[in-house]
């Protein structure tokens, strides 16, 4: 199973249209907030299950702020981050997720992508998708693939320079 993640979007879907486009096909989306109220676009757009949390500049949203489901057997956690303090660090976020008892922490909010690998955990940002923050400020996601029996790998991907808006 492929999955997509991505975050931060902030309304503005030129790049998430070409990473949808370069990644397809992909079997579900998981969107970690900041969507401003294109929720419905982006789930018509996406044309599979779609998971999405509310960030903190979707203001009266319906969507929830934290989600748990699995992917073929792997616990997930999703929220958009900014009530566990992440521009500080992951440790509140970490310690929540295996508090849950999940496999796997997603999150989003610092517009900068990172992935850790831990023995019981695997807690990972895409970054965002519109207003990078990272050095070098290119469009980041990630792509989940399963294998069925419950292992996953995952890879921090970046839009080249002709994605840029």
């Amino acid at each position: 199973m492929k999955v997509l993640i991505v975050s931060d979007t902030h309304k503005s879907h030129r790049n998430l249209e070409k990473i949808m486009e370069k990644e397809r096909p992909f079997q579900m989306l998981i969107h970690l907030g900041d969507v401003e109220g294109s929720e419905d676009y982006i789930e018509a757009l996406a044309g599979c299950p779609v998971h999405i949390v509310r960030g903190n500049n979707d203001f009266f949203s319906d969507l929830p702020a934290e989600e748990e489901f699995f992917i073929e057997g792997q616990h997930v956690f999703i929220t958009h981050g900014h009530y566990y303090g992440v521009s500080m660090g992951e440790s509140r976020i970490r310690a929540e997720g295996r508090g849950r008892g999940a496999d796997l922490v997603m999150y989003g909010h610092t517009h900068r992508p990172s992935l850790l690998v831990e023995k019981d955990l695997v807690t990972l940002n895409p970054g965002s998708v519109s207003y990078p923050r990272q050095e070098g400020r290119k469009p980041s996601y990630i792509v989940m693939n399963t294998d069925g029996d419950g292992e996953a790998v995952f890879q921090i991907c970046y839009l080249d320079g002709s994605g840029l808006l």
